[in-house]
């Protein structure tokens, strides 16, 4: 008798489907019908999963999130310099940084709210978790200066994907507008930020 594969394995498969799309097309183009393809999962047996293309979205988030927050606890727990150990750990979550620069209002909008709250309960514990790091890299930070370091942290986060990979038509526009734009890894982008506000 062939062994029945348990909710959490097909979720994983659905989710793989959708990062290995993701890694190929744009978020607004990918679609239920195309992930069903990428699995064993039937178009209407994913709906038993998620009901729409932005849970999945959102549940692939959350798994990132969690992933950053395995090696937030070891840079919590580990010394060395703090701006390169974050900048290495977001050279690791570069689909956790595109998706920051996708349009998260659309994704958390039309989630059931389970799926919401269990994606802030992840995006909530790296944040705790970074507070932690910064309340022990510097302990004589005033309380509210760490908040303002922490939220600008949180926010420059945001922009680290799309100044990494910029396309080739933003490229060609910046050219064309006479706008300078720097390459640079989004370990490089990172530790310069990061220097810049962890000083």
């Amino acid at each position: 008798m062939p062994k029945r594969e348990t909710p959490e394995v097909r979720e994983e498969e659905i989710l793989n489907a959708c990062e290995k799309l993701y890694g190929k097309m744009q978020f607004r183009d990918v679609t239920i019908k195309q992930i069903s393809a990428e699995t064993s999962c039937s178009r209407p047996s994913i709906y038993n999963y998620f009901q729409t293309k932005e849970e999945i979205f959102l549940r692939l988030f959350e798994r990132e999130y969690l992933l950053w927050c395995d090696d937030l606890e070891r840079i919590g727990a580990a010394e060395g310099e703090l701006p390169e150990m974050l900048a290495r750990s977001l050279e690791k979550r570069k689909l956790m940084l595109k998706l920051l620069a996708v349009n998260l209002y659309d994704m958390e909008e039309n989630s059931r709210i389970e799926r919401l709250v269990s994606f802030k309960k992840a995006y909530g514990k790296s944040v705790s978790l970074l507070d932690g790091i910064l309340r022990n890299a510097f302990p004589a930070l005033p309380d509210e200066r760490r908040r303002e370091t922490l939220v600008a942290v949180l926010q420059f986060l945001h922009g680290v994907y799309p100044y990494a990979h910029a396309t080739p038509k933003q490229i060609e526009a910046m050219d064309a507008a006479g706008v300078r734009h720097d390459n640079g890894s989004i370990y490089e982008l990172s530790l310069i930020g990061l220097k810049k506000l962890l000083r």
